[in-house]
This record gives C-alpha cells, sequence and structure tokens, in this order.
C-alpha cells in the first residue's frame, strides 16, 4: 500500500483532472496506519468555497469512527492548509499534521494566521512540512500554469 502522502498526492492530481485546485488530504489512524478518508478539493463542483480538501477528509474521518474528535489520527494534506482548515484541524483535535508544499500566500499554519500558536488555540498538533513538497508545488505550478496561458 503506498504511503498517505503519495495517496494524497493521487488525490491531488485527480482534484485538478476536474478542474480543482490540487490539493488531496488523506487522514489515517496513528497507531495502525489504517486509512479512515482520502479526498481531494471539491470547492467547484459541489459550488462550496468550504469543500477544501482537509475539510472533506475530516468529515469523512469523522464518519467512519463515529467521532467528532479525531485525537488518535494523523492529517497528510499536500499544500499548507489555511486558516480556516488549520482552525478545524485544532478542532478535530488531529494529532499530528504533514503538508507538503507551503503556502506563503494563503497558508495558515507557517504562514498568515498562523493558527496554531495563537492563545485561542486549545489544541495544537504536532506539525510536519515539506514533505514531498516539489511534488506537491510542481502539482500547483502546472495547474495554474495552464491556466495563465
Amino acid at each position: 500500500m503506498s504511503d498517505p502522502m503519495s495517496m494524497a498526492l493521487t488525490e491531488a492530481a485527480a482534484a485538478a483532472a476536474q478542474g480543482e485546485v490540487p490539493v488531496g488530504a488523506v487522514v489515517v489512524e496513528s497507531a495502525t496506519g489504517r486509512v479512515l478518508a482520502r479526498c481531494g478539493n471539491r470547492v467547484e463542483e459541489l459550488n462550496d468555497p468550504t469543500a477544501h480538501a482537509e475539510l472533506l477528509a475530516i468529515r469523512a474521518a469523522s464518519q467512519a469512527i463515529g467521532a467528532a474528535r479525531l485525537v488518535d489520527c494523523d492529517l497528510h494534506v499536500t499544500l499548507e492548509p489555511c486558516p480556516m482548515c488549520a482552525q478545524a484541524i485544532s478542532f478535530a483535535r488531529i494529532r499530528r499534521l504533514v503538508f507538503g508544499a507551503y503556502d506563503p500566500k494563503g497558508g495558515g499554519v507557517e504562514h498568515g494566521a498562523r493558527i496554531f500558536t495563537q492563545p485561542t488555540c486549545h489544541h495544537r498538533p504536532e506539525v510536519v512540512g515539506g514533505v514531498r513538497e516539489g511534488e506537491a508545488a510542481a502539482l500547483l505550478r502546472d495547474f495554474f500554469r495552464v491556466r495563465r496561458d
């Protein structure tokens, strides 16, 4: 079986093929590695500005385990989460966030709002950034290059 970031990259590529910004997310149980959810962005398809891969994966994983808190779960996502998704990650009590490409313009973890460093943030996951960053960044670069040309 693929590693979670490989699965997230596959979801991101599938999202791009549907005209969505290529971001993919996978939620796994920390102890077992069992995949609870894997999603790509669906903003355009659902006409929903909140249909980011991370939110869709958190929702699906919560449904899979029948709980609103994902305390023993890790989220692997191809792009640094935006502030909205970072806050949802905190609310879901995700144990570890692993992301690929950094997002200086729209990120909410290492850039921008830096949600997990705010005093009002009640849960701060372990954060690992830059995992397979080059591949994740290339998907985004290629997606937007086509749209600019």
